[in-house]
């Protein structure tokens, strides 16, 4: 179903209502569905991820371990935005998740957002952020985004594009939602050089992103006190570098300090979840996603390594 949704004040007969249902182009009527407004089958590619959202739903939420603010200081790391500089912003956000940014978007600032996600993690997403008059969800692929294009003001897209099949396209579609004078700010995992995809990430990927969800959760459980033990231990003796061939995530560089030992299993298992599960996984060099920024009108395009606590990101930002 391809909708072209309207933004509220902007033409009557396409006009996106605060209400339980949304009125699109010649009277088409799209109902609420557990708090989302959807539009994509419930079973697509991204189904790994809407498992691990609803299963994790709280992980990486800013506030449920009381240590951790990790989500805040990535996104405003990220875009360089200032809290008190969104008011009356109407901000896209493609590949929400569980909401973690969703929240510190909803939290931090007066900006209205419209979230979106393919998989079912929009229903976790509105549970933790839901129900707020600044906020819209939708279930929706970002090759069939149910907006007229051209107009938001921000377009963010974080640790999504690397999981779709088209990672040129993709970037046009956000780029299509941007409106004159408007930013789009993606971050991505980078090809840094011919040692990226010698990675067990890459070597195992090929049978365990095949395997049952479940299956490979329980795998993951199974086997995480040891991986952790090892990774620790490599670190310790100064052979962090054969670390990249455990079947874990990064824990010294991906995940935030200040866990105990049962908030880093449970960081762990996600990530390394994460890590293994995806149908698609395309990391990119930065030149060329700038180039792709470039070819689809944005102006002012840079890319940047930023950096947050132990963590860092390779983010490009470009102007409409």
């Amino acid at each position: 179903m391809t909708i072209q949704f309207v933004l509220p004040g902007k033409e009557p007969e396409r006009l996106l209502e605060k209400k339980d249902t949304l009125v699109g182009d010649s009277g088409t009527i799209v109902e609420k569905n557990n708090g989302v407004y959807k539009f994509a089958a419930a079973d697509n590619y991204t189904n790994n991820f809407g498992y691990q959202w609803n299963r994790f739903d709280k992980t990486q939420l800013d506030g449920h371990h009381s240590t951790v603010n990790q989500s805040k200081k990535r996104f405003f790391t990220v875009t360089g935005w200032q809290e008190n500089g969104l008011q009356n912003q109407n901000i896209l956000e493609v590949g929400s998740g569980s909401g973690r940014f969703s929240r510190v978007i909803l939290q931090n600032t007066k900006a209205t957002l419209y979230s979106v996600d393919y998989s079912n993690a929009v229903e976790a997403n509105y549970k933790n952020n839901g129900p707020n008059d600044r906020f819209y969800i939708f279930q929706a692929s970002i090759y069939e985004l149910p907006f007229a294009p051209a107009q938001f003001d921000k377009v963010v897209c974080f640790g999504v594009l690397q999981h779709t099949p088209d990672f040129e396209h993709s970037i046009k579609c956000l780029a299509d939602m941007v409106k004159p004078g408007g930013e789009l700010v993606v971050d991505f995992y980078p090809i840094r050089g011919w040692w990226t995809k010698i990675h067990a990430k890459y070597i195992f990927r090929f049978w365990t992103k095949k395997l049952n969800h479940e299956k490979l959760l329980s795998l993951i459980e199974s086997n995480v006190d040891w991986l952790i033990k090892t990774y620790q231990i490599l670190y310790k003796i100064g052979l962090h570098i054969f670390t990249r061939f455990l079947p874990i995530c990064d824990i010294k560089k991906t995940l935030p300090a200040g866990l105990n030992k049962l908030q880093l299993k449970e960081w762990v298992i996600l990530d390394t979840f994460d890590m293994f599960s995806p149908e698609y996984d395309n990391p990119q060099r930065m030149n060329k996603v700038i180039k792709w920024f470039s070819n689809n009108g944005l102006t002012a395009v840079e890319g940047k390594v930023k950096r947050f606590e132990n963590n860092q990101v390779t983010v490009v930002r470009g102007i409409k």
